[in-house]
């Protein structure tokens, strides 16, 4: 059915497609460096974060303000001590980039790897089944070079909330986001040293637009505090509890 769509519905959503990459507003990643440390005390966690622009900051100032800041400031507080981050990802990264990304990266020792990845990967429209396999590949690499114990996939965002799509374009990038959720919630079972958080529901929809960076498409530095403390949480509680 969705196939069937795409292929009635092609000149209007390359049109509009076309539209969004043309009007939409370009924000920076955010400044800053790639690599730190948040909290205090013995060093409790060690974490690599591998993402695309959602990853790399977009729509925060710095990075302190963004996913990787945030994300390590809340496990700190979680675990009661310090964590060192370090951060792999580029605005437009597909999964397959992030991939080669890491591949070639110098990468410091990390316990748990979190990737924020799909997006890009859903406008190009990758199936879900590649998808899913790409994130395996991507865990097994930074098992292989970081040392690796623990991978959490962040989902990808509900892209049928994102008011910057128009219709039908919107619904069409969102019943593919939902596909690939679903194909990698499959792909997991059975795997106790990988999981997958989606994102908190104010995080979009109508009363997301305090979260949002101005672009409409990016969260703002509090959208980044909601994503990293959701984060937090989960990992805290898979970490200690395997750990």
């Amino acid at each position: 059915m969705l196939q069937v769509a795409k292929l009635a519905l092609a000149p209007l959503l390359l049109w509009q497609g076309r539209q969004v990459r043309r009007q939409a507003l370009r924000l920076p990643e955010a400044a800053g460096p790639r690599s730190g440390m948040a909290g205090s005390g013995a060093l409790a966690l060690r974490l690599l974060i591998v993402g695309d622009s959602g990853g790399a900051g977009v729509g925060a100032a710095t990075q302190d303000e963004a996913l990787a800041g945030r994300l390590a400031q809340a496990l700190a507080l979680h675990l009661q001590g310090s964590v060192h981050w370090q951060l792999i990802a580029r605005t437009g990264h597909t999964t397959a980039d992030a991939i080669a990304h890491l591949a070639g990266a110098a990468l410091e020792p990390a316990d748990v790897l979190i990737t924020a990845l799909g997006v890009n990967d859903t406008v190009a429209q990758v199936s879900p089944r590649r998808w899913a396999l790409q994130l395996q590949q991507l865990h097994e690499l930074a098992v292989q070079r970081a040392g690796v114990r623990y991978s959490l996939h962040s989902a990808v965002p509900p892209m049928h909330a994102f008011p910057l799509l128009p219709q039908p374009l919107r619904w069409l990038m969102g019943a593919h986001a939902m596909r690939m959720n679903r194909m990698l919630g499959r792909s997991l079972l059975g795997q106790a040293q990988r999981g997958m958080q989606a994102l908190p529901p104010h995080l979009h929809g109508s009363a997301a637009a305090e979260l949002m960076a101005p672009d409409g498409f990016h969260p703002g530095p509090a959208g980044y505090k909601v994503w990293g403390e959701s984060l937090a949480e989960r990992i805290a509680r898979d970490w200690v509890k395997s750990h």
